[in-house]
């Protein structure tokens, strides 16, 4: 257990930090779930810039690594492309 009061604080802010990052990563996945199973290209291209906005803030955030936020905008832009 920890023995000072700022590890202490330290132990709780770090909790909290990690189930907001597990929330927004968990928002994430099911916006590229969702956008992935749409078929019609006029609906995936309105949920495309949504998508690619939530990976990019992400990634800003350290949430995801960069390689891979450009790695899924782009899967996701030739997916979009070819419907």
């Amino acid at each position: 257990m920890a023995n000072h009061k700022s590890a202490l604080k330290r132990i709780r802010r770090n909790e909290a930090v990690r189930l907001r990052n597990r929330y927004q990563h968990k928002t994430m996945r099911n916006a590229l779930r969702k956008l992935r199973s749409e078929e019609n290209k006029k609906d995936a291209e309105a949920l495309f810039p949504t998508v690619v906005s939530m990976i990019d803030r992400l990634a800003k955030r350290n949430i995801i690594h960069s390689n891979k936020a450009a790695n899924l905008k782009s899967k996701l832009a030739k997916q979009v492309a070819a419907l």
